[in-house]
């Protein structure tokens, strides 16, 4: 069974949530992939994306610009936030996720 992946550069994970929620029912990605968020880490919409089926959420964001998050229908574990370019913009995170009895590991940056 093929393990599947969406990537989305969504400019604002709130204002876009319901097009979201219409995303997961439709094509059910077992894991998306959001940049751009542009949300702090504590108003990140963490229940929608529960609701939806995906409990295992990783985010890295800020306030007003940047961000990414990754959500999936697996377990998945932070392998790290880089820092590119020598600035703090959120822009990166690194997990690992196992599908198929095979692990691997995925970076979402932008």
């Amino acid at each position: 069974m093929p393990f599947t992946i969406a990537t989305w550069n969504i400019n604002s994970v709130r204002l876009r949530m319901p097009i979201v929620e219409r995303l997961l029912k439709e094509h059910a990605p077992d894991m998306l992939c959001l940049q751009e968020t542009k949300v702090p880490d504590e108003l990140f919409p963490e229940k929608a994306f529960r609701k939806a089926g995906y409990e295992h959420i990783l985010f890295h964001g800020q306030k007003g610009y940047h961000g990414v998050a990754t959500v999936a229908r697996r377990p998945i574990e932070l392998v790290e936030k880089r820092r590119f370019c020598e600035i703090d913009d959120s822009r990166h995170l690194s997990v690992r996720i196992q599908a198929g009895g095979k692990t691997g590991v995925g970076d979402n940056f932008y």
